[in-house]
């Protein structure tokens, strides 16, 4: 279980320490944008309110405690799946960066009401409206990689 919090723990970090540097250092709330290397990376600043894509985005108290209450128990979830599952390593490092982007959110969504979006990429001509961070891809990656590497051989 150490690894799994050892990978939890620096996703949060560099979730947290992110978000800090380009949202109160870069001032990105008040810029909007900042354009990095474009149109591969810009900053877009984005206050995503409900989950991927904008959707369930209610402004409202209780969409955000529900959504900070999911969270909260997707990643004791998997906590509970890891540790009496008999993973690998692997999907114990992926575990990890499931359970430290969700609750690099979580923290988001206490602090701020909101989770603070900035990543934006786009390519080849496609104009990629939406903006995610690293938590975000944390997240996906993680839950992936529990499924990839999850034990799969029935007990005999």
């Amino acid at each position: 279980m150490r690894l799994v919090f050892w990978a939890g723990f620096i996703t949060f970090l560099l979730d947290q320490v992110t978000k800090y540097i380009v949202v109160h250092v870069m001032n990105l709330d008040r810029l909007g944008s900042i354009d990095v290397f474009p149109p591969f990376i810009n900053f877009r600043m984005a206050w995503n309110y409900g989950i991927n894509f904008g959707l369930l985005s209610g402004d409202s108290d209780l969409t955000r405690w529900v959504l900070i209450l999911v969270a909260l128990v997707i990643s004791a979830s998997v906590l509970w799946w890891v540790h009496h599952d008999p993973a690998g390593k692997w999907q114990k490092i992926a575990a990890g960066l499931l359970i430290g982007g969700a609750l690099g959110n979580v923290v988001d969504r206490v602090l701020y009401g909101a989770v603070a979006d900035f990543l934006n990429m786009s390519c080849c001509g496609f104009e990629n409206p939406y903006a995610f961070n690293v938590a975000d891809i944390a997240v996906f990656a993680g839950a992936l990689g529990v499924v990839i590497f999850s034990n799969t051989e029935k007990p005999a």
